[in-house]
């Protein structure tokens, strides 16, 4: 089948101090998020002058691939919509459209399953082509990739890296984070063949393969960035409140991966870099980040991999038992009820 472009899908993310509660507002609608808790988030935006580094480092990974694409012979080219914020991918399909695009493949900026790190994507992409109308390019989601070799290595390496940043010193702990979610929602986030919970079971496996490559025997996997009210359960526990359990266990250093993340979102500059740092200086643990693949250049290699399966019928690489879901080509489309929204009371 041939295709005429990749359109690259990612969250957005404010630019300028006048963008922050916009964006927030865009991200939680519908969802009852009080203004005082949209405040509180949007300080952490203003700590970086109001921008996410997420649109550049989007900016900076689209023109890598790109690079590898033409590398490759692969003569796609790349547009750039997000959900949440300009380029909004509604304007970035009508563009497509006007520029003669036909059929385009999407990669999404998640590497997991989920309601909001796959389906919602699903939604982004139903969503842009029915604001476009008759003509709307035909839009193809790349697999979800959490077990591919190459992003896998990427990970290691960065967490090897980090240890090394500590001397290696004996008895480091390496702890595995990913943006945390209402347990409804991972409950949910799976057909019954599978047993749901596909998000946590995902972000389980890729900190087992990571481990596994880095050479890392211990290790914990733990939840970071929980915006929902007090009384709903999310999935735990958060990254600051294990540092407080590993420090009263005796653990004097600490690497946190942020296997769950791309790139380094403000989720992960505010919540790892600030606010989880900040604890273990407090607690006296010396501390240090792994780097997200986003900067690596194996990771344009992984996207330019996932678009030939596609235009040249390349096998899927994994390295897990899972299905290679979330996309087409020679993985699965989700299956009907996968990854479904959290109904949230009216």
């Amino acid at each position: 089948m041939n295709y005429d472009a990749l359109l690259w899908l990612s969250f957005g993310g404010p630019e300028g101090p006048d963008d922050v509660m916009p964006f927030l507002e865009n991200v939680t609608r519908g969802r009852g998020v009080p203004p005082e808790r949209l405040a509180e988030v949007a300080e952490h935006y203003h700590h970086f002058g109001g921008v996410s580094p997420i649109n550049r480092l989007n900016r900076e990974a689209i023109a890598a691939v790109e690079k590898e694409l033409a590398a490759q012979g692969i003569e796609l080219p790349v547009y750039f919509g997000n959900r949440n914020w300009h380029p909004m991918v509604e304007d970035t399909v009508a563009t497509m459209k006007a520029d003669g695009v036909r059929r385009a493949l999407v990669f999404p900026t998640s590497a997991y399953g989920g309601y909001s790190a796959c389906r919602q994507y699903d939604e982004d992409i139903a969503r842009a082509r029915a604001a476009v109308g008759d003509g709307a390019p035909e839009l193809v989601k790349l697999r979800q990739f959490f077990d591919h070799p190459l992003f896998v290595s990427s990970f290691a390496d960065a967490v090897r890296a980090a240890h090394a940043q500590l001397g290696d010193a004996e008895g480091t702990r390496t702890v595995f984070t990913a943006h945390s979610v209402p347990l409804s929602a991972d409950v949910t986030s799976g057909p019954p063949a599978e047993g749901g919970n596909r998000y946590s079971r995902q972000i389980a496996e890729a900190a087992r393969l990571v481990a596994a490559e880095a050479g890392v025997e211990g290790y914990d996997v733990v939840w970071q960035s929980r915006s929902g009210p007090p009384q709903v359960p999310w999935l735990e526990p958060d990254i600051v409140d294990h540092l407080d359990a590993l420090h009263a266990e005796g653990v004097t250093s600490v690497v946190v991966c942020p296997v769950g993340f791309v790139s380094d979102h403000l989720e992960v500059i505010w919540d790892l870099d600030n606010e989880a740092a900040d604890r273990a200086g407090e607690l006296g643990m010396r501390f240090a980040r792994a780097a997200t693949p986003n900067g690596d250049p194996r990771f344009a290699e992984l996207v330019a991999e996932l678009v030939r399966e596609h235009t040249a019928g390349a096998q899927a690489r994994k390295l897990s038992a899972f299905p290679a879901s979330g996309g087409t080509a020679n993985g699965e489309p989700c299956a009907a009820g996968c990854c479904e929204a959290v109904k949230r009371p009216s």
